[in-house]
């Protein structure tokens, strides 16, 4: 039998076997202004390969959401690399299912790669992707 590849949607969202969620939880819903989302806890890594976003549209159908609100220490270790190829692969998984992502990223936590600035500034002219310093405004874009 292969070794698990990660959590199961419904680990995601910390509803396994009936278990009420708890602070281990790596998503739970969010919301602002009456729209909901999910989002993922700050701290703890979340995505550890490329094929884990999959687990993301899986507890975004489940949920009824199409957007996720998630910290940069939820990604995948070189999503901010983009010579690995991490931030393409997720981000196209997560638009063919139509669902959007804000990333939460504080000033000098991350070391971005010489190239992903271009990413971001590729993504704002669409309405699937963006990156930001604090959690409100992430809220507020995921609100629209």
């Amino acid at each position: 039998m292969p070794p698990p590849r990660g959590p199961s949607p419904s680990k995601l969202r910390g509803h396994a076997n009936g278990q009420r969620p708890t602070q281990r939880d790596a998503l739970h819903s969010g919301g602002r202004g009456g729209y909901r989302f999910l989002e993922g806890a700050p701290g703890r890594q979340l995505l550890r390969r490329v094929e884990d976003a999959s687990l993301l549209v899986e507890a975004c159908g489940s949920s009824d959401v199409e957007t996720v609100l998630l910290y940069a220490e939820n990604l995948t270790a070189g999503f901010f690399d983009l010579s690995s190829g991490e931030a393409g692969g997720i981000l196209q998984k997560l638009r063919n299912y139509r669902v959007r992502l804000a990333v939460v990223c504080l000033p000098g936590s991350v070391r971005f790669s010489s190239r992903f600035g271009e990413l971001v500034a590729e993504e704002k002219r669409g309405n699937d992707f963006r990156l930001f310093e604090s959690d409100h405004p992430a809220r507020d874009w995921l609100s629209r």
